[in-house]
Parts: structure tokens; sequence; C-alpha cells
């Protein structure tokens, strides 16, 4: 009698994520995310998917899905997601902190170049009357175009100094990532 082997795996009940996550950030996401439980899926092509979709705004092409998967039976698993939520609420932090850098910076320039489009307006206006007022025409246009050209100045220097400010924080956010990290790679392997 012939002997039939089969080659049996024991069961093993997986839990599903995807994660969305830039594409320069996609390793260090990873790696934080194994020190949870989490492996890739091997069983989807390529595991890391770049948004498909080609019509729409660049800050969103930039954008991946990895897609992990973690033993439903693994140990310690209500610590690891306490700390894998930890995590994610630290990486939310980091992308609102690096998102500040720029925010302000955006606003003021905004008002200034309103503020300058309506002294434009009003040296337009003043031109247009009836008899024309040249001379106020030229007093507004002046704050006008300095109200088109300043904004530029204004926007670099205001997140070079908001860079200066948040950066300290966003070091701050990555060493607690890293401590969470270690605390869930201890859990994992007890």
């Amino acid at each position: 009698m012939d002997k039939i082997e089969k080659n049996q795996k024991e069961f093993v009940g997986y839990e599903y994520k995807e994660v969305i996550a830039e594409s320069s950030k996609a390793s260090f996401i990873f790696d934080a995310y194994e020190n949870f439980g989490w492996e890739l899926d091997e069983k989807l092509n390529g595991n890391i998917y770049e948004n498909p979709v080609k019509n729409i705004p660049s800050p969103y092409q930039k954008k991946i899905v990895i897609r992990l998967k973690r033993n439903r039976k693994i140990s310690n698993k209500m610590e690891l997601t306490r700390l894998q939520r930890n995590f994610e609420a630290c990486v939310n932090e980091i992308e609102e902190l690096e998102k500040s850098k720029t925010s302000a910076a955006t606003i003021y320039a905004l008002v200034i170049v309103i503020l300058g489009t309506s002294f434009m307006a009003g040296s337009v206006f003043a031109v247009t009357a009836q008899p024309p007022h040249i001379v106020l025409c030229i007093l507004l246009a002046i704050p006008g175009f300095i109200g088109w050209i300043i904004p530029y100045f204004v926007y670099k220097k205001t997140v070079k100094k908001q860079t200066e400010k948040v950066i300290q924080l966003i070091e701050e956010k990555y060493d607690e990532i890293y401590k969470i990290c270690e605390k869930g790679n201890k859990l994992l392997h007890q």
C-alpha cells in the first residue's frame, strides 16, 4: 500500500487591515505595524498598491494602500491593539504638525493678496471714474502691486519660522512612536 501524504498546514484565522499611507512613508508604516503582529498579505499581487485613480489632485496620487494580516489568536492581542492605536494617533499628530508648517503661512499670504487686490480694484475704479482720478489711481495701485508681490516672501518667512517651531515636536512624536513599537515588539516576542 502506498502511503498518501498530505501536506496540511495548521489552520490559522487571520484578521485583515488596509492602511493608506504616503508612498514616502510606506516602509516606516509597515515596519511599525510589524511590531504589533501584522505582516504583508502575500496573496495579493505586490502587496502595496498605488492609487489607480489618476484624475485626482496630486497630494492624493502619492497615497498607497498597504494590505496587512495578523493571526487572530496572537498572544497579548488587547495590549498590542492598544499600542497600535497609540501609534496611529501619533502618526496622525505628525501629519497634522506637518500640515501646520504651511497652513498659517498660506492664510497670511492670502490675506495680503486679497488686500492688494482690493487696492488694485480701487485703483481701477479711480481711473475709470468721470473725471478720472489719476493721482488716486497711482496712490492705490502702489499698495496693490505691493500686495501682489509681498505674499511670496511672507509665505517663505512664515513657513521657515513655523518649521523651526514644529520640527522639535515632530521629533518628540517619532521618539514616542519608537518607544511604542519597542513595547509592542517585546509583547509580541514574549
